[in-house]
């Protein structure tokens, strides 16, 4: 987030898109449902989906999954063709703006309608909202990032933000909201295949130096794989040993039949869990792990807010910390790692990543400090981008709206999106063990219009067939509104009908993200 949780309880506008905020990041939420009904605080939602936020939204735009580009393009045009930009703001920190402008210029309310389904009068007046509250939040999730065009998706909405001058001031900003507590603190360290801590990229010369001095080894130069290409590797052959820690992606990951074939295909596959995973029944060898409370540590959550964790309990039988198990195997494996600690390392972070320098445990005890935040008389920094980007100045992005990799046709006339519900998280691997969780959320189901479920002869209820072009599962009706005609929603916490055995296996060229969030499906009710 380029600002804080507790700040967007400042705006004046947000444009919520690609994110069922009461159901996946329901904390937050609270945020924004009390500044729209006690402070009058204007919503504007855009989701396929009637979800919980569309009761607070004084305008909800219900476009046709995979055609944000368009629609973000749309309220650009209609913002600058009505003079409604941020005049100074863009010829003082924003270059590119006129390849920007031609580009949205064919963009208008009427042709955005015909790709993505928003009324022109409803695109213009979300639109004027964003472009003159006084401070407009732009909020997101996986509903954006997970197209083949998903990095586009988020350039747009960057430069809906930096048109308007609708960053780096309080209630303002560009807001993912991560999709697990420690996925920014694991970027933050180069969890990524090109990145080092600190996103500093491998293939630099002058951003590995640094790290290989104070590690004292040299680092490779070429970016690693990514997951859907080390699965698509493992299938070949060209990988032969996989290292999997708190991921299950016979789960999580698109086409798992795909997914099984490669895991089997392995000659060794290590799974590190708290619970044994549908991905590490398939494993040669299983470490148990200590899980939140059992352990000692940091959390980097949402708004890069870097958090204590403390040990309650012992974690039971032999599962240890997962630092611990990297550790030992790094010695077996002619590693001398010393750490003694957790603190031990985090001490270490501090001396190698620039952001983190200035936090220490002691800074941190009672309450977390945002980064960057370079020495330790640095308070944090609670808003990005204020004075400059990181670039110097921001980069208009120019993005063209393109079609899913997948789109309904004769032979599977539905489109099929996924995600998440309140009651469970994730995969389940933890959530479905609760029998509380389980009771309110018992079995799979797809969401179904009540028009295609009356053409297909379906009522509540009811048990179905959902098969895309890569499998089948089976799982019961739920007729409703929540999705529009022609789309039906399935979560993807149930192993016994695992959405994924549908999905598609198309990547996001430049992030390598699979476009969950649009398949072709047919449906046809089980006898």
């Amino acid at each position: 987030m380029t600002n804080s949780i507790t700040d967007l309880g400042e705006s004046d506008c947000y444009l919520i898109t690609g994110t069922n905020t009461t159901e996946n990041h329901p904390v937050i939420a609270t945020f924004i449902k009390r500044a729209v009904t006690q402070r009058g605080a204007k919503l504007i939602l855009a989701d396929p989906r009637n979800i919980e936020l569309g009761k607070f939204a004084a305008i909800w735009l219900r476009q046709k999954p995979g055609t944000d580009v368009a629609w973000i393009n749309g309220m650009m045009n209609v913002i600058i063709s009505e003079g409604l930009f941020n005049e100074k703001f863009v010829a003082e920190r924003t270059e590119n703006f006129e390849a920007l402008k031609a580009t949205v210029s064919k963009y208008t309310p009427e042709y955005v309608e015909k790709i993505s389904g928003i009324p022109a009068d409803d695109l213009k007046k979300a639109a004027r909202l964003y472009a003159k509250s006084g401070a407009s939040a732009i909020v997101y999730a996986m509903g954006i990032t997970q197209h083949i065009n998903g990095t586009d998706n988020v350039k747009s909405l960057a430069n809906l933000a930096m048109l308007t001058g609708q960053i780096g001031r309080p209630g303002t900003g560009v807001n993912p909201l991560r999709g697990q507590n420690n996925v920014q603190g694991a970027c933050d360290m180069g969890c990524l295949p090109g990145n080092l801590p600190a996103y500093k990229k491998v293939t630099e010369d002058a951003d590995r130096k640094p790290f290989e001095d104070a590690w004292g080894v040299s680092l490779p130069d070429k970016a690693g794989l990514t997951i859907p290409k080390i699965i698509d590797a493992a299938a070949s052959g060209a990988v032969k040993a996989l290292y999997v820690m708190g991921e299950n992606p016979m789960m999580s990951d698109p086409d798992v039949k795909h997914v099984e074939k490669a895991l089997k295909n392995l000659d060794l596959l290590v799974v590190q869990d708290i619970f044994l995973t549908e991905t590490g029944n398939l494993a040669h060898v299983v470490l148990p792990t200590a899980g939140w409370g059992e352990k000692e540590g940091t959390y980097t959550n949402t708004e890069r807010r870097v958090q204590r964790i403390r040990k309650a309990v012992d974690a039971p039988g032999e599962a240890r910390p997962d630092w611990k198990i990297i550790t030992l195997l790094a010695n077996r494996l002619g590693a001398n790692w010393k750490y003694a600690s957790a603190e031990d390392i985090f001490e270490e972070v501090r001396k190698v990543t620039v952001s983190y320098a200035g936090i220490t445990y002691g800074r941190i005890e009672k309450q977390g400090i945002q980064w960057p935040c370079p020495n330790t008389e640095h308070p944090g920094t609670p808003i990005l981008h204020s004075v400059a980007f990181t670039r110097g100045k921001g980069l208009f992005s120019v993005c063209e709206h393109i079609d899913p990799a997948e789109l309904p046709d004769k032979e599977y006339p539905l489109l099929l999106t996924t995600g998440r519900i309140l009651y469970q998280y994730h995969t389940a691997t933890m959530s479905r063990r609760s029998k509380g969780l389980v009771s309110r959320t018992p079995q799979p189901f797809v969401e179904i219009h009540p028009d295609d479920a009356a053409k297909l002869g379906i009522t509540h209820g009811d048990k179905i067939e959902v098969s895309s072009r890569r499998g089948s599962i089976e799982v019961y009706a739920e007729v409703s509104g929540r999705c529009d005609k022609g789309v039906v929603f399935i979560p993807f916490h149930y192993s016994e009908a695992a959405v994924n055995r549908l999905t598609n296996t198309a990547i996001d060229p430049v992030a390598n993200i699979p476009e969950y969030k649009v398949s072709a499906v047919k449906i046809r009710k089980v006898a």
